[in-house]
């Protein structure tokens, strides 16, 4: 369920298996099935959200997110949504932590890809697994409201994907993912890159067990982005600047969107790249091999820890067995 808008996940579908899944409705009941199907029409619903943001306007406006819970639901007190929220969130994190420690124990660098609608996020994923290619195994898991699309162009560029159907939710729970692991298996010591909907609101309350959020923001889609979806700019690491080899065309100041993004997140990182000339992947591609080679890293520390008990056994063992030789060499005969 989102925190805002109240979409279920009953029309959820992936790749290969059913799913089960518990909601919650706005009246605080909650029931789980599980089911698979796909609708034929491809009906999808929008919303709006109003986020909030620490700035008087001159004149009148409409803000509904002021409250406690950030949000606004008809009928519905502060309280109860601050309530159902936490409900939502608690189960989500519960599957995240399983996520995170199978992708730890397995040595797997997770990236959780976030943007609007037609930022190029499967475009700059096609192209990064291209020339990762022979270096460090890729997979992927694919979510979109509808269709197989993306699944079946990260298929065709040589990547195992599994896509996951959300119907009408508008972003990727830590339960879907955890189903979709079960099946992509990926390989030890390699990157996973779960492309979430496309949808700058919902997926930033969403952990999925990755080790960061990536934000995908294209030059076509103005400075502002970080000030009006601050809790994605928040939530996630690194920017990806997309479109760059656009700039000559558009009116879009860098530096003043780095600065509104900066603004939001201190901490963020900041590659400027195109999938299309491949400016800046060489600076994308190193940042990922950094955050791969610590997953390994961490899962070989957790190797060897995990073998220092049956070694001091081992050790303790050899010991007994030389005492034990000295006893019956000083017995008499």
């Amino acid at each position: 369920m989102c925190l805002t808008c109240g979409c279920g996940s009953d029309e959820v579908h992936v790749e290969g298996a059913s799913f089960a899944t518990t909601h919650t409705h706005a009246d605080g009941t909650t029931h789980s099935h599980a089911h698979v199907h796909t609708h034929a029409d491809g009906t999808t619903h929008s919303h709006a959200h109003a986020p909030d943001h620490g700035h008087e306007h001159a004149h009148e406006h409409l803000h509904f997110g002021a409250g406690a819970a950030g949000n606004s639901v008809p009928g519905m007190s502060q309280a109860r949504l601050v309530q159902i929220e936490r409900d939502v969130l608690s189960k989500n994190d519960g599957y995240a932590q399983r996520n995170r420690a199978t992708l730890a124990a397995k040595g797997i660098f997770a990236l959780n890809l976030v943007s609007s609608p037609g930022s190029g996020k499967t475009t700059l994923l096609v192209r990064t697994i291209e020339l990762l290619a022979g270096k460090r195994p890729v997979s992927v898991i694919e979510g979109d409201q509808q269709t197989s699309f993306d699944a079946e162009r990260i298929r065709a560029s040589g990547a195992p994907a599994l896509q996951i159907n959300t119907g009408k939710g508008c972003h990727l729970d830590a339960a879907m993912v955890e189903t979709a692991l079960a099946r992509l298996a990926p390989a030890d010591d390699s990157v996973l890159m779960i492309e979430n909907v496309g949808n700058l609101v919902c997926p930033a309350g969403f952990d999925l067990g990755e080790a960061h959020k990536v934000v995908v923001l294209s030059v076509t889609e103005g400075e502002d982005k970080p000030l009006k979806y601050p809790d994605m700019f928040h939530a996630a690491s690194l920017l990806l600047l997309n479109k760059i080899d656009l700039l000559p065309h558009l009116r879009f100041d860098v530096e003043r969107c780095l600065a509104n993004a900066r603004r939001v997140n201190p901490d963020i990182e900041v590659v400027q790249l195109s999938a299309t000339t491949d400016a800046g992947m060489a600076e994308w591609l190193a940042w990922i091999e950094r955050g791969a080679q610590a997953a390994r890293s961490q899962r070989e520390d957790q190797v060897t820890t995990l073998q220092q008990p049956d070694q001091e056994v081992a050790s303790l063992q050899r010991r007994v067995a030389e005492l034990e030789a000295q006893v019956a060499r000083l017995q008499p005969r």
